[in-house]
Parts: C-alpha cells; structure tokens; sequence
C-alpha cells in the first residue's frame, strides 16, 4: 500500500466532521476526468503508514473522522488491516470507492470497520465503461449500489458530469438506477492540470439545471454539489 497523500484538515470531505483526509495510490478505472492522476500512478508524496498512524495519534480529540480515498482504497490487498488500525485509534471512518469491490465494502461495512461510504457513480450502466475509461464489471458496480441503497450504512452516491460524457438521457436513465437514494450529487468536472486528459469541458449552468430536473421525479433528493 502507498500512502500518497495526506490533507491533515478538512470540514468537507466528512461532513460533519473534523476530519484529515488520506489518499491512498492506486486505482482500477482510467477515468479521463480524473483529477488525482498522479496519486493513482504512484507519484503521490510516499508517507509511511508509522508517520500517518502516529499523526493520528497526536491529532486525536482534535480531529474526528478520518477520510480515506484515492484512487480506489479497495484496490489495496491489506485495505481491511489499514483502516482497523484507524478505527482502532477512536476515528470515525469515511471511505471513498467506485463501486467496483463490493464484497470488500460489504465486509467492511458488517466488522463497522467505516462509518459511511461515498461512492461515485460515474454514469448510466449504458455508459459506464466508456466514462471509465476501461472495460467494467457492471454487475459489481450494481452490487454495491444495491447495498448501499438498502440502508444498511450511511451513504451518499455522486456523479461527476462532463460536458462530452454525460447529458439528459443518460441521467433519466441513472436516475432510474439509483431510484430513491437518500443522498445524491452532481458535481461538475473542474479543469486543471491535474487532469489525465485534455479536450473535456465543465457542464453549463443550464445543463445541470437540466439534469436535476430529469432526475428529481426518481431520486427527490438530488442536489448540485455546492449549492445549499
């Protein structure tokens, strides 16, 4: 496991919580929007798991939750051992994933090894291999969504738009996948430099109107990312 980033404070990754943030290498989707290419590919800043765990130590009662994310935390064979550790020091634990190791997050979800679950829902099924830029295991991705939305963790599912991979249809029809989830965000691409491919471009203002718009009938509790 490479630990390749740390963000020692964060009010936004772990709502509701103090929290730090670590962001585990490594990843199983090739996602062209990705903004933590260079954490995926082994170029993050390498902290040891001591250093990490004795910051943990140190921080206690100051922070309250620890977010762990990546790339996809799941890729990691010791993935279950690391975050023990965590909870074992008294933190709440946030995971981020893609959906794509289900038995994994169901077996961490039933020791209470984490606490909520984000998840990125990258598009339609239709369409998922080609947001994800690489073959994917559908019904894996289903799984996960199936269990999160059967209540038995908190949760939150997400998608990340893009203006040349995502539009109406596409969103009616995950709409109709993830049809009453609990708590569900739009969050619009961000350009930068980070990003592993150029050519893609943020969604407009009116298009994510649009989408909302499409998807509240089956999913009342869709939100834009930012907005109250």
């Amino acid at each position: 496991m490479v630990i390749a980033g740390l963000q020692k404070t964060t009010l936004l990754d772990y709502p509701g919580k103090v929290a730090c943030t670590v962001f585990l290498s490594g990843c199983n989707f090739c996602c062209p929007f990705c903004q933590n290419w260079e954490i995926i590919t082994d170029k993050g800043e390498d902290i040891s798991k001591e250093y990490l765990m004795n910051f943990l130590k140190k921080r206690k009662g100051v922070l309250d939750g620890v977010c762990v994310t990546g790339g996809e935390p799941l890729v990691n064979a010791d993935i279950v051992d690391f975050i023990k550790e965590i909870k074992d020091i008294g933190y709440s634990v946030k995971l981020d994933t893609n959906g794509s190791y289900p038995d994994k997050l169901i077996s961490l979800a039933d020791k209470k090894l984490i606490d909520t679950v984000a998840m990125d829902v990258k598009n339609c099924p239709s369409r998922y291999a080609a947001t994800a830029g690489c073959p994917v295991d559908i019904d894996k991705i289903r799984a996960s969504v199936e269990y999160l939305l059967s209540d038995n963790i908190d949760y939150e599912l997400r998608t990340t738009v893009v203006d040349e991979l995502h539009d109406d249809k596409g969103m009616l029809e995950l709409a109709e996948w993830i049809k009453g989830a609990k708590r569900y965000f739009i969050q619009n691409f961000k350009d930068s430099e980070a990003v592993r491919f150029g050519n893609l471009s943020p969604c407009s203002d009116e298009k994510l109107r649009s989408f909302t718009d499409v998807m509240r009938p089956l999913v009342p509790s869709v939100k834009i990312r930012g907005e109250n």
